[in-house]
């Protein structure tokens, strides 16, 4: 009976001790998929605010520093910003130097007008290409608004090569039309026909402040699955946060209210996976960077 005894504890040691193997292979698995390996890259879209508001203690010169300071401390290697007048231009070239600053203005193609420019850091990134078209039928014609829009909106573009891989990346930067509802519908789908086009199968990533919620016609024809243009494109924030939140608001009006929704966004392509994405809410007392929120999210490519 003993011998029987013991062999059953044998039994069931043997039987833990494989369970305890195959359960420390899963973790290992898990975490693994959890913790993909592939160069990191870190994305920011900050809408500026216009230097020419009135926006009292809000004003362009008080809140400048908090501003490039806030950039600083998420330490972006990819930044797309919008609302950025010469003046606003300048102070990034002057202060952020690390950086290759890409764009113009939207009203002359030069400097008049809003700029919705890309920077990309230098030391990972080679501008391969870059330029803009406008958000319109006629997309290569200089200071046209599209359909319905209020005012003349543009698309910023780079072709890019990280450094350390050798791997190409289309990044397209924008600020759609806050009035024109069908111009936003036309925007969503005119900036995936042209990213379709250049990228060819290649890494895309698409920031901006879309004046738009995630069910609305121009941010879902943009994410809309692939079809015979082959591009899919993902909104980085809610593949990492899957459920939708009541405080993920991204434009407060200087008055750090956080209950609503985004309408500045992150989106990429399946080269790459989101790891981490959050909505910026710093300030300074009463001061803050700007009326919008930055948000930023951690990508990370795959199969590198």
């Amino acid at each position: 009976m003993r011998k029987l005894i013991s062999l059953a504890g044998l039994v069931v040691t043997v039987a833990m001790v494989l369970t305890g193997y195959a359960q420390e292979a899963n973790g290992a698995a898990s975490a693994a998929t959890a913790t993909p390996v592939g160069p990191h890259l870190v994305v920011m879209t900050f809408n500026a605010r216009l230097a020419s508001a009135r926006d009292g203690e809000n004003v362009w010169s008080n809140r400048q520093a908090l501003f490039l300071k806030t950039i600083k401390q998420n330490n972006p290697d990819l930044l797309g910003c919008q609302e950025i007048l010469q003046i606003q231009a300048e102070c990034l070239q002057q202060n952020l130097a690390d950086y290759a600053f890409l764009g113009t203005g939207r009203d002359d193609g030069r400097t008049r007008g809003e700029y919705s420019p890309i920077l990309c850091r230098k030391s990972r990134f080679e501008v391969v290409d870059s330029g803009q078209f406008w958000l319109s039928p006629t997309p290569e014609r200089v200071g046209v608004k599209g359909w319905d829009a209020a005012s003349v909106r543009i698309c910023t573009w780079a072709k890019l090569r990280l450094r350390e891989s050798n791997t190409v990346i289309f990044y397209f930067n924008s600020h759609w039309d806050n009035i024109g509802q069908t111009a936003r519908a036309e925007s969503g789908k005119l900036i995936r026909r042209v990213a379709a086009e250049k990228a060819k199968g290649d890494a895309v990533i698409v920031t901006g402040d879309f004046n738009s919620f995630e069910d609305a016609p121009g941010y879902l024809n943009l994410v809309a699955p692939a079809s015979s243009d082959g591009l899919t494109l993902m909104d980085a924030y809610r593949q990492v946060h899957p459920t939708i939140s009541p405080d993920e608001l991204t434009i407060h009006d200087f008055k750090g209210t956080q209950a609503g929704r985004r309408i500045d966004y992150i989106l990429h392509s399946p080269h790459f996976i989101a790891i981490r994405a959050e909505i910026d809410r710093t300030h300074a007392g009463n001061v803050y960077p700007s009326d919008h929120y930055p948000v930023v999210a951690e990508l990370v490519m795959k199969g590198l």
